[in-house]
């Protein structure tokens, strides 16, 4: 019985249509490893299912994966570090240094792929693609790749709903509750934040047009050959679909066009992997709990200055916790016994120990996510980007707290901490956001698949795309609209006016009689 209700409602529900093993070209070039994790979750899992996967990428596979191809754009030098030998130090650029950099960051990273002799093989060949999958990060020249191999494509945003990203596909952003990613405002902002967050925008569009559009279309128009439209075209029309590393329930509530889909920690393992023995010994014998520290894969714990490093020591070392830091060297001066250190952590899984207590992070999104996801609070040092957006959400909700670097000190990092610790309010209020965020019809990564292959099974898809996207700035925004309904009226009271003024005067005007006098005309 319960055999034939089943096979009623699988034939009652119906699936998805097939699609046959497709090939696909991802394009993710960025030197920063957690916006890569995103990325190559999606394609091995496209792999995984069939579809023959070619990745540009600058961290190729270490052992071969079945359906899965590397380019390999990797650098001799890393190219973070040769723009900021040290990133700490964007802690304390001004909002215009930090956007600037972030452009310029975006402009080496699309050279150097596409002067890559990997990749000018493999624009110059006769491979065939049936998709695109490019992640968006300032990269806009790669869409010259869904032209070039005449196919359909999308993006996938690493870094969340950021405006490059939304204005792909005409997804709308107010600024009166969509704070910019650079700020730490929330979605309810007071008078003179909104006025901030306007200048911001404004800001950031500008530098956009003049520093960022030129040097992407050299970038295109000197990559791939042959006739092709501008890139601005492209970047209106091109993109058939968004996967945006974001949730509802971990950001804030917002608008999205149907071709915009959330999809926020498919890199998240649903079920932990085993930890390593020597690990996993130290987690399960950890009495008192355990903090976890890292400040990712960009920041590098090392070149911590000194004083900040001894304070934080300091600190650690009259905890009863055990300290899990990821510190680069594998050798720390002055550390305590209870603080163990290791270059790489296999920090997923380790957040999904029942004994991890607390997450002291730099505030990336990668990081908030899978803390989230495992119901970890968090203490939040941010240094650049969407970092200090995504501490003030953790402050706001009450699930974390936000310690700039700048006021890195032994006595607020120990209260700091020590709240922390001694509320269990925060670890409640991460647990309640954990339940939210799973109770999902169905999980990001396999979501994330669905659309690529319904990108694929409807040849593009056009039909979800936004007819905002054929509309120029005054046209969207209603501008000429607005001009027509308040200046039509207003032209014709202007001109009544004139025209009865010229009357009024004209009747009044004197005229002279015979002997001199002067008469008023009626």
């Amino acid at each position: 019985m319960l055999a034939a209700l089943v096979v009623l409602a699988y034939c009652t529900i119906g699936f998805a249509p097939v699609v046959e093993g497709a090939k696909i070209l991802g394009i993710f070039p960025t030197s920063a490893r957690s916006h890569f994790i995103v990325g190559s979750a999606l394609m091995k899992e496209l792999a995984r299912r069939g579809h023959e996967v070619t990745v540009i990428n600058p961290f190729p596979q270490k052992k071969p994966l079945k359906n899965y191809r590397d380019i390999d754009v990797s650098a001799s030098e890393d190219i973070l570090q040769k723009l900021i030998p040290n990133m700490f130090d964007m802690a304390d650029q001004s909002v215009w240094e930090s956007i600037t950099k972030t452009y310029e960051f975006g402009h080496m990273i699309t050279n150097q792929s596409l002067r890559h002799p990997n990749v000018v093989k493999l624009i110059n060949s006769n491979e065939k693609f049936d998709l695109v999958v490019m992640e968006n990060f300032l990269n806009d020249a790669h869409l010259g790749f869904a032209h070039h191999f005449k196919v359909p494509c999308i993006a996938v945003s690493t870094f969340g709903a950021s405006r490059w990203t939304t204005e792909l596909v005409g997804t709308p952003s107010p600024t009166s509750y969509i704070p910019h990613p650079f700020l730490r405002f929330t979605d309810r902002m007071t008078f003179v934040e909104r006025i901030g967050n306007m200048l911001m925008t404004v800001m950031d569009m500008v530098i956009g047009q003049l520093l960022d559009t030129p040097v992407q279309s050299a970038m295109y128009e000197e990559a791939f050959p042959g006739p092709k439209p501008p890139l601005e075209h492209l970047r209106k029309h091109s993109v058939s679909l968004v996967l945006v590393n974001n949730h509802f329930s971990l950001s804030y509530p917002r608008p999205y066009v149907p071709n915009m889909i959330e999809v926020g920690g498919m890199h998240v393992k649903r079920k932990p992997s085993p930890l390593p023995e020597d690990i996993k010994a130290i987690l399960d014998n950890a009495t008192e709990g355990v903090i976890y520290f890292s400040l990712g894969s960009n920041l590098q714990s090392r070149q911590l200055p000194a004083a900040k490093r001894d304070a934080i020591l300091r600190v650690f070392a009259g905890l009863k916790q055990t300290v899990l830091w990821k510190w680069e060297d594998e050798t720390l001066p002055n550390k305590p016994d209870n603080v163990i250190v290791k270059a790489w952590w296999p920090q997923d899984d380790i957040l999904g120990h029942p004994n991890v207590r607390l997450f002291i992070t730099h505030g990336g999104l990668l990081s908030t996510t899978e803390s989230m996801f495992h119901g970890v609070p968090v203490i939040g040092i941010p240094v650049f980007g969407d970092q200090y957006l995504n501490m003030g959400k953790a402050e706001r909700t009450g699930y974390g707290l936000l310690l700039p670097f700048q006021e890195i000190t032994e006595d607020r990092l120990r209260t700091t901490i020590g709240k922390m610790l001694s509320d269990p309010s925060y670890r409640t209020v991460a647990q309640s956001i954990s339940a939210r965020y799973r109770d999902q019809p169905v999980e990001p990564l396999d979501l994330a698949v669905y659309w690529v292959e319904y990108v694929i099974r409807h040849k593009g898809a056009g039909h979800l795309k936004s007819a905002g996207q054929e509309l120029n700035f005054v046209q969207y925004h209603g501008i000429d609209v607005l001009a027509t309904i308040v200046g039509v009226p207003v032209l014709f009271v202007y001109l009544l006016g004139k025209l009865l003024c010229g009357w009024l005067s004209k009747k009044r005007t004197p005229v002279v009689v015979a002997g001199g006098s002067k008469k008023k005309r009626n």
